[in-house]
Order: structure tokens, then sequence, then C-alpha cells
């Protein structure tokens, strides 16, 4: 395995759990929180979480992301084998999908239907309370479930990857 690639790796696991972190907080009290403010407070925090996201570090990272995952899959389709093998191809695919793509398809629809709502009309606080708050948040927990799980069978197929390669010599 080239020097380069394990470094990636290493890194990948270090991101993979940052993004897991965020997430989890989100999931364990920031929902939460704001959903206790009743609905305009709530709403409004979560308006501007949603077009701060795209000016800060995290999203550089979620999408930069999902793009070294793609090269690791296809490195580990293609150049590794064994079972360390299948464990990183996993972790890259349980990323793209579990977390990127879950990201697409459902956290950002709802957050674009919240960004072009009214804060104070009712139809607003009842999408918040009745459908943004518990939907995104389970979306939200299977993406940090996804990132950990990610860090996780990346960090065991480097190991196992370095093992046999140890063992070899």
């Amino acid at each position: 395995m080239p020097t380069t690639f394990f470094f990636l790796m290493q890194l990948s696991i270090l991101a993979y759990a940052l993004v897991a972190g965020v997430f989890l907080a989100f999931s364990d009290f920031i929902m939460r929180s704001l959903a206790i403010t009743g609905g305009v407070g709530g709403v409004e925090a979560m308006q501007t979480i949603n077009r701060e996201v795209f000016r800060w570090v995290f999203m550089t990272l979620f999408l930069g992301m999902a793009a070294v995952s793609l090269g690791i899959a296809v490195y580990a389709w293609l150049a590794l084998n064994g079972p360390g093998a299948t464990l990183i191809l996993m972790a890259a695919l349980v990323y793209l999908f579990g977390c990127f793509g879950v990201t697409v398809v459902f956290n950002v629809p709802m957050n674009e239907a919240l960004a072009g709502m009214e804060l104070t009309a009712d139809a607003t606080r009842n999408y918040w309370l009745e459908t943004y708050v518990p939907r995104w948040t389970f979306w939200n927990s299977v993406r940090t479930v996804a990132s950990a799980l990610s860090a996780a069978l990346l960090l065991f197929g480097l190991l196992w990857m370095t093992q046999s390669q140890a063992q070899a010599v």
C-alpha cells in the first residue's frame, strides 16, 4: 500500500469521526433544544444554521469526504484484496450512501422546504414540530451512525491491512 494512500486513510478516519461528531451534536441536543422553543425561535435558528453551514469548514469536510470516499472505494476495489480491503471498501460506501446520500435525498429537501417558510405562520410551526424535527433528526441520526461506522470500518480495515503486511514480511 503506498504511503500516500495509507496517510489519506488515516486522515479519513479522523474526518469521518469529526463529521459524525457534528451530526451527533445535532441529534443529541441541538434539535431537541430548538424544538423546545416551540416554533419561531427554532425555525429561525435552523434557517440560519442551514444558510451558514455552506460558509464554513464543515461543508468542506463533508463534501470533501464524499470525494475522498469515492477515491478510497475505487482504490480498495481495484488495488487491494482480502478482508481488510472489504472493510475499507465498506467504509467508503457506507459514507457515500449512509451519510452523503441520506443528506441529499432527505435532509437537504427538508432544509429547502423550511427555508421558504414564513416564521410566524401556523403551517410553519406545524411543519416544524410535526414533520421537520422528528424526520430531520431521524435521518440525521442515520448520518451520525453512518459516519461513525465509516470511521470504525476504515480503522479496522487499515489495521487488518497493516497487520497482514507485517505478517507477510
